[in-house]
């Protein structure tokens, strides 16, 4: 397959597609690169057993297991569940230089991953909670 071509079930949806689809907040964070604000998230403090998934397309990104407080003000996990398609792209907005994580099957912004996370990886995967469906074990 070259670069070019769409990965196997890709959500290709077109921009007026996924407006109709999502919130007014939702599209602006997703779809737009948003953040919702810190601590005003549904998931921010959630400790229900499950799998949370991209609130645009569906695709298992995170078990409740590896999800951490961090007190940084939005859901923070220290792993992605095993096979999570995640694509991590430099990001340099915002005046500093972290790394997004986008959801590769849909291109759906969902967060920045930070290396100040706890063992065993060291990585917090700090995901806005408009960006996430918790499918509740």
């Amino acid at each position: 397959m070259s670069s070019q071509e769409p990965e196997p079930g890709r959500d290709e949806r077109s921009d007026q597609e996924w407006r109709d689809t999502l919130s007014a907040e939702a599209y602006r964070v997703m779809r737009r690169k948003g953040t919702e604000p810190a601590f005003s998230g549904e998931y921010v403090h959630t400790e229900t057993p499950g799998t949370y998934r991209c609130a645009c397309c569906g695709s298992a990104l995170f078990r409740s297991d590896a999800k951490f407080e961090s007190g940084c003000g939005w859901p923070s996990f220290f792993e992605p569940l095993d096979g999570a398609r995640l694509t991590e792209v430099p990001d340099a907005s915002s005046g500093m230089t972290r790394t997004e994580i986008t959801c590769r099957r849909c291109d759906a912004h969902l967060g920045h991953v930070f290396t100040d996370g706890p063992p065993p990886t060291g990585l917090r995967y700090c995901i806005n909670s408009v960006a996430l469906d918790l499918d509740e074990a």
